[in-house]
């Protein structure tokens, strides 16, 4: 057994211990190499060698000896095995992911790749999901430069764009492996730009649960009707476009049912992953029910209440329908004096039972500027330089009574007018306007100087209000001192005319916009019976005229236009109709290509001396482009024409004329500008003419 024992030192030993300069004896200092050679003497080895004696009184001196047996002496106990723990069991899934189906892919663009499962049914939104997509891809936004960490960070933006738009169309278990890097296969990667690719599963499709649409029972006997227009039950699939578009049809039917006062708060829906729906909850207060009273203007000396509840299409006792005041906001707008109005329900009369309420409008306006000063200079081949120009007051009599004063200056036209015109008179869209003026003419046809007053009580269409029928009656003064060339191109002598007619107009509108048309169609007549004075000769004659037009729309870009023109004067001969009531061809709204009013029968100096008769005929193409965002479009045309003596259409000497023209479209109409030649001209007529005007052609 080997026995460790510990010998502590006491401390007063610890300093009783010699130091250094007491251990080097002198004869060291002095000679160290002979002291080192004559080592350690036997009495200072055996002093080192000795013990330091203990002291009794230590604290160490009653510490038992430790023995430590050595190792193969040593007993250690057995410890009993260990008892088998239970097999470990990993978490499954409560579901199998499913292996990705085969996929379609659909290219969107060199850097983009969608795969969806090529079984459509699986995700039968492909086709609009797609469109969707595209407009709002982060990659499709930015330019492609072929930069790998770029395309990286936009995928994972276009990833959450993925599964958001999912959950709009119900899937919200999809899943999307999203990949970046080269797509194409067999084709090397230092070849091949990169792109990101994403696969999507769109998983089962969730279905409304239950349906919570608030206080709307207490609509009462609305209650069906009003629900029903809300088309979203349980049990139909999940559609967050579905629930914005059924809001709104809902908040619609309310307002038209009477419920001027409804709120609809925002839609909420909670999601349920175990039953695989959603529940709805969209609270709605109906208010209360009431009926239309009448309109209460702010300001009764410009637009007088009277005034205003004249052009509402309602009368009082109506029930309340919010596109009812919604049509006088427009129509208060449409006076052009106005530049902005609100209205707003004021209650007159509480619901009593089942009885509906009553509630005025509040009408809030704000004047828009009131006077107007309009100059124009223009220049054309045919007519020379003409000066134009205007000064009016649209309110100065109101309500909405307009004073206009007007003056041209031109190389063929002098003209001083002056027009009153009331709108909404004596009802809705109805206009009265009374003008007079004085003109002088100097026409390759012939002279005229003229005094005329004209009165017109009309409903026709305007910018905000395009009508499917409108309808003209008037009464036309005319007294005109008239004269025609002679060879020499000196006037002959004048004649004078007075002329009394009851021109009458009424329009079919059937087409889809009434400045640039796509679709439907237009038929039209002028009839104008007349008398004229001619040095005691009376005559009388029924001036009439037919336009039809037809639109057809050809692909997404494409509108093709057609328009036939048929008019005739019967009842009395050329020579005893004044010049300026006889009728004419040629220029940008009749046949392109050739001077205004330069088509017709022909004096001996060959200028058009006007006739009974009239027809023409004009086809274009409407082709749209991608120039300036689509708002220029290329129209090329063609025009025929012709001008009889008898009130019979003469085709014997019809006049054609082509030519391309392009539009621009602007917020109020399409901007034209048209270049014509002249297929068959005559001696007289110009090779080519350029027309400019607002709208189209017909």
């Amino acid at each position: 057994m080997l026995v460790l024992v510990a010998q502590p030192v006491a401390a007063q030993d610890m300093q009783d211990a010699p130091e250094l300069e007491d251990l080097i004896p002198d004869s060291a200092v002095e000679n160290p190499e002979e002291w080192a050679q004559e080592g350690v003497s036997a009495e200072a080895a055996a002093q080192e060698d000795a013990p330091l004696p203990l002291d009794p009184t230590a604290a160490l001196a009653d510490m038992p000896q430790v023995s430590i047996p050595w190792p193969e002496e040593i007993d250690l106990p057995q410890l009993a095995p260990l008892e088998p723990e239970e097999p470990i069991e990993f978490a499954t899934f409560e579901e199998q992911i499913p292996p990705l189906p085969p996929g379609s892919e659909e290219r969107i663009s060199q850097e983009l790749v969608l795969v969806f499962p090529s079984d459509q049914s699986l995700f039968p939104q492909r086709d609009e999901f797609l469109d969707r997509f595209k407009a709002l891809s982060t990659i499709e936004q930015l330019e492609d430069d072929g930069n790998l960490a770029r395309l990286r960070v936009q995928a994972r933006a276009d990833e959450e764009l993925l599964h958001q738009m999912l959950r709009v169309y119900g899937y919200y278990d999809a899943q999307i492996i999203r990949s970046v890097g080269v797509v194409d296969e067999g084709v090397e990667a230092d070849l091949s730009p990169p792109a990101a690719r994403f696969d999507i599963v769109p998983g089962q499709r969730y279905h409304f649960g239950v349906i919570d649409l608030g206080n709307l029972a207490a609509a009462g006997d609305d209650y069906d009707a009003l629900r029903a227009a809300f088309e979203i039950d349980s049990g139909d699939p999940i559609s967050l476009d579905a629930i914005e578009v059924e809001q709104a049809d809902l908040d619609t039917a309310l307002g038209e049912t009477g419920f001027p006062f409804a709120a609809i708060e925002d839609p909420s829906l909670l999601i349920d992953h175990d039953r695989v729906e959603g529940d709805l909850t969209m609270p709605v207060e109906p208010g209360g029910q009431y009926n239309l009273g009448v309109v209460v203007s702010d300001m009764p000396d410009f637009l007088s209440s009277e005034h205003l509840s004249r052009i509402a299409r309602w009368d009082p006792g109506d029930l309340y329908r919010r596109s009812d005041e919604m049509d006088l906001r427009r129509a208060i707008l449409a006076t052009g004096i106005v530049g902005s109005v609100s209205l707003t329900p004021v209650v007159v009369e509480e619901p009593q039972g089942d009885q509906p309420g009553v509630v005025d409008i509040a009408a809030a306006l704000e004047p828009a500027p009131l006077r107007s000063l309009t100059a124009g200079i223009g220049y054309g081949t045919e007519t020379g330089i003409r000066v134009e120009g205007s000064w009016e007051h649209r309110n100065l009599f109101p309500p909405e009574g307009l004073l206009r004063l007007r003056g041209v200056l031109g190389t063929q036209e002098q003209l001083a007018e002056v027009t009153f015109r009331r709108n909404n008179f004596r009802g809705r869209d109805r206009i009265l306007t009374v003008s007079a003026f004085g003109s002088t003419i100097d026409y390759t046809a012939y002279d005229a100087q003229t005094l005329s007053a004209v009165a017109t009580f009309e409903r026709v269409s305007n910018l905000l209000f395009q009508k499917q029928f409108s309808w003209s009656v008037g009464l036309e003064l005319v007294a005109t001192q008239e004269s025609e060339l002679d060879l020499d191109r000196n006037p002959l002598p004048q004649e004078t005319y007075f002329v009394a007619a009851l021109p009458l107009y009424a329009q079919l509108d059937n087409s889809d916009n009434l400045l640039d048309p796509t679709e439907g169609w237009r038929l039209s007549a002028n009839l104008s019976p007349e008398v004229s004075d001619n040095d005691g000769v009376q005559s009388f004659y029924l001036r009439s005229q037919t336009d039809a037009s037809y639109y057809q729309s050809i692909g997404e870009n494409t509108v093709l236009a057609g328009r036939v023109r048929l008019a005739s004067i019967p009842g009395a001969p050329v020579d005893a109709i004044a010049p300026s009531r006889r009728l004419y061809a040629g220029g940008g709204g009749s046949v392109r290509g050739y001077g205004y009013r330069e088509i017709g029968p022909r004096n001996d100096l060959g200028d058009p001396t006007g006739g009974r008769s009239v027809v023409e005929l004009s086809a274009e193409a409407r082709i749209g482009t991608k120039f300036m965002d689509g708002a220029v479009s290329v129209v090329p045309f063609v025009d025929a024409g012709s001008v009889g003596e008898d009130p019979t259409p003469d085709f014997r000497s019809i006049k054609f004329g082509a030519g391309v023209g392009v539009r621009y479209a602007t917020g109020f109409g399409p901007l034209r500008l048209d270049v014509a030649f002249p297929l068959n001209p005559g001696p007289n007529d110009s090779w080519v003419a350029v027309y400019v005007a607002l709208g189209q052609a017909f």
